[in-house]
């Protein structure tokens, strides 16, 4: 799996931000830290779906994996949105 460089530049979609709010609002904790630790080093990637889109996959839970859908454009990352999926969904996790 790739990751992204360490000098790489992350910015969010205003979409992105306001799920933050969401997600804690509905007394689910997903900090910012750890969607950028989704990012920069995914536990899956898939890179073919959503072209030139790139969602990058974490274990959140037992049962819940993160999703974060972003693109990548010379040194600049942007989130565009993140959610929650349950394992084996999208792809066989380990």
């Amino acid at each position: 799996m790739s990751k992204p460089p360490e000098d790489m530049k992350i910015a969010f979609t205003k979409h992105a931000d306001n799920n933050f709010k969401r997600f804690k609002k509905s007394k689910i904790n997903i900090p910012r830290k750890l969607v950028l630790e989704t990012v920069n080093n995914p536990d899956h990637t898939d890179k073919n779906s959503d072209k030139p889109k790139i969602i990058a996959s974490k274990d959140f839970n037992n049962r819940l994996v993160l999703r974060v859908v972003y693109k990548q454009e010379y040194a600049i990352i942007t989130v565009i949105t993140f959610y929650l999926a349950k394992k084996g969904r999208y792809y066989e996790s380990n």
